[in-house]
């Protein structure tokens, strides 16, 4: 266990390097767990089981830090007898990836104040009295995301008693609930200006005294009155505009294109992403190319791959996760299926078109979901 403390310093240098991010994450973690451990042999205790619970912070997509307790009875291996065991520490602990991953495998250091007290007859060291000393420790171990809120963790740490200069070892196994939170970083300090600019609500570089647009969406390019701007004259924004080169006069539909689309069919795509993640594999290829078979079937038809969300949390970061997690299935559906790609787009609706209710758990994992819109235009 000794040579990865190097790794751990490593890892330390790494992350002062690293810029912070605009946004991060918080998670606070309860870490129930079983473990096995074994004692050094000058404690003349044999190995047992040892149980406890840890409350870990995780405030950066790396780094947490984790209080636990734990105890255990074992029995004396060369005499009679027991000696009860408590111990209460924190530990620092190092992701190698962020929490968006699936496998979060992660090395840790840590220290404590462990007690082993009388049992049936003495305590290791003095009759007839408790024997307590301070343990530093380090482990490395894994973190394995289940679901949204649920992870499986195991763990494998050294511990050093640093008063009489003993080594014991544990192995843990345990179930962790998350509860997440994304926190914004506040706005940078601006230098005072002598005199109050025009208020721009919007950003869009059109003072509010004369924007007839006043809530366009950031980035989009904008006129002299602050309303986007629409090059082919089709009554469609070009930020929206998927035919930006439509006849003059030409009836359009909502995409800016001639005709109208029409959703025939809806297909609903069980497939499950990591939290926060919009990450996925050949998993759910087979799930995927009922879309695929379908539109090789009707080749007059496109689709549009919709993702939702349910309403916990802020509303932009639900439209901006369902918008990722959207374009992941749409990409497994022109990379790997074959599917081409001018057939295909990607929308993130968020949590503005539930299907049931979110007031339950029930209700907002059926509004976690993909959609594949299958549409042919008339």
């Amino acid at each position: 266990m000794k040579i990865m403390r190097p790794v751990v310093l490593a890892a330390l240098a790494t992350s002062l390097t690293t810029p912070a991010l605009a946004d991060r994450q918080e998670t606070i973690y309860l870490n129930p767990f079983a473990g096995f451990q074994l004692f050094d042999d000058k404690r003349d205790l044999s190995e047992t089981g040892t149980f406890g619970v840890g409350v870990e912070y995780r405030f950066r997509p790396h780094w947490s830090v984790e209080a636990l307790y734990s105890r255990a009875d074992a029995d004396r291996k060369y005499v009679d007898g027991s000696s009860d065991f408590e111990e209460i520490r924190v530990d620092g602990t190092y992701y190698f990836a962020g929490p968006d991953a699936v496998w979060n495998p992660y090395v840790s250091l840590g220290a404590g104040h462990a007690k082993f007290g009388v049992g049936d007859t003495i305590s290791y060291t003095t009759a007839g009295t408790d024997h307590e000393e301070t343990r530093v420790n380090v482990g490395a171990g894994f973190r394995y995301n289940v679901s949204d809120g649920i992870s499986i963790r195991g763990d494998l740490r050294e511990f050093h008693g640093i008063d009489e200069s003993t080594f014991d070892t544990m192995v843990s196994l345990g179930v962790s609930w998350a509860f997440t939170r994304t926190v914004s970083a506040p706005e940078p300090a601006r230098a005072p200006e002598p005199a109050p600019a025009p208020m721009d609500s919007d950003n869009d570089g059109v003072p509010d005294n004369r924007d007839q647009c006043p809530n366009t969406p950031a980035g989009v390019q904008v006129d002299s009155q602050g309303c986007p701007l629409d090059s082919d004259g089709d009554g469609v924004p070009d930020h929206r505009d998927q035919c930006p080169d439509t006849t003059a006069g030409a009836t359009v539909d909502e995409t800016g294109c001639e005709g109208v689309t029409e959703t025939i069919e809806t297909i609903e795509l069980r497939v499950q992403f990591p939290t926060n993640s919009s990450v996925i594999d050949a998993t759910y290829d087979n799930e995927i190319r009922q879309v695929a078979d379908f539109m090789e079937e009707y080749p007059e038809t496109s689709v549009e791959i919709a993702g939702h969300s349910d309403s916990i949390g802020e509303a932009e970061y639900n439209r901006f996760l369902s918008q990722r997690r959207a374009e992941a299935v749409a990409n497994r559906l022109t990379s790997v299926l074959g599917v081409d790609p001018g057939r295909v787009s990607a929308v993130g609706y968020g949590e503005a078109e539930p299907i049931a209710s979110n007031d339950t758990p029930a209700g907002r994992s059926q509004n976690r979901r993909v959609e594949a819109r299958i549409q042919v235009r008339r």
